[in-house]
């Protein structure tokens, strides 16, 4: 039904890719967590970015949110597609990005780990932690924050279960 949705709402072909990706991610990190709601995520993960279908700017979770509420999708999916740029946004971040002004940092397992699951998807493709470090100290203007946080989410819901 959620990739439906996408097409619907003329998602680029790309972007549904891409979406298929962390999904498919999103639910390797699920694996890990018994008590993670595996449907939540799944459809968090594909519809993340469906505000690219109108947007590819960084307002696009935003406009991802009003997607996805007008076809019905209650406040946990709508939290997800919210939440999952980065390793999330705080509300000084945002603030300077001329969001809304509030916090948008993943609270719960399911957000985190969508989140995560599209920071470790460059395109269609697998990343690891290393080339999205590098990415966003090229890309992000006083990325240091930013970086450690993804190194704090990356330890939660990936180093914990490493050997």
């Amino acid at each position: 039904m959620e990739i439906e949705l996408l097409e619907k709402e003329n998602t680029p072909e790309n972007v549904i890719e891409h979406s298929i990706a962390v999904c498919k991610k999103a639910m390797k990190l699920a694996a890990n967590f018994d008590d993670a709601d595996k449907d939540l995520i799944r459809k968090g993960a594909l519809l993340h970015d469906i505000g690219r279908s109108r947007t590819h700017g960084i307002t696009h979770a935003i406009e991802g949110v009003g997607i996805a509420r007008k076809y019905g999708y209650g406040e946990d999916v709508l939290n997800i597609i919210e939440r999952h740029i980065g390793a999330g946004i705080t509300e000084k971040e945002a603030e300077k990005l001329g969001l809304p002004v509030k916090s948008y940092l993943p609270e719960t397992l399911e957000e985190k780990i969508v989140a995560h699951a599209d920071n470790l998807i460059s395109g269609s493709e697998e990343v690891d932690i290393d080339f999205v470090i590098a990415k966003w100290k090229r890309r992000i203007e006083d990325s240091q924050d930013n970086i450690e946080r993804l190194i704090e989410l990356d330890n939660e819901l990936i180093k914990a279960f490493e050997e």
